[in-house]
């Protein structure tokens, strides 16, 4: 089987063709083209088999000058995992006074990640 990717690694952009095969239901991939650096190879595998994605989206806040605050994920997570993620993102309100890099949830749903504030959110007086 072959599919084509286009990479996001750097501004290249490449348009990959990636041949790969099913056997026991595993994505096994048997070679990668189109590539202009050595990073598209290793991103369009991961795609594949197990992408990846960093969630950015807003928070409640109460007592702000705004009504969200800017938020996303410390590291990537896995793609099937961002319905499980929104749920618990949506369902949270912070406290203001907010500050950017301020961990605002840690390990949500079980992943290994944390909910970053992405700017600062003051506390109304």
């Amino acid at each position: 089987m072959r599919k084509r990717l286009i990479c996001v690694i750097c501004p290249n952009g490449c348009e990959l063709e990636v041949e790969y095969e099913i056997p026991d239901g595993k994505i096994s991939v048997k070679g990668i083209s189109g590539e202009l650096c050595k990073k598209g190879p290793k991103w369009a595998e991961r795609e594949l088999v197990s992408p990846v994605r960093t969630v950015c989206s807003s928070v409640f806040v109460e007592g702000g000058e705004l009504p969200l605050v800017s938020i996303r994920t410390q590291t990537p997570i896995p793609l099937e995992r961002i319905r499980d993620l929104m749920e618990e993102i949506k369902a949270l309100k912070v406290k203001a006074p907010v500050k950017m890099g301020q961990v605002l949830l840690e390990n949500p749903k079980g992943m290994n990640t944390k909910i970053i504030a992405t700017r600062e959110v003051r506390a109304v007086p």
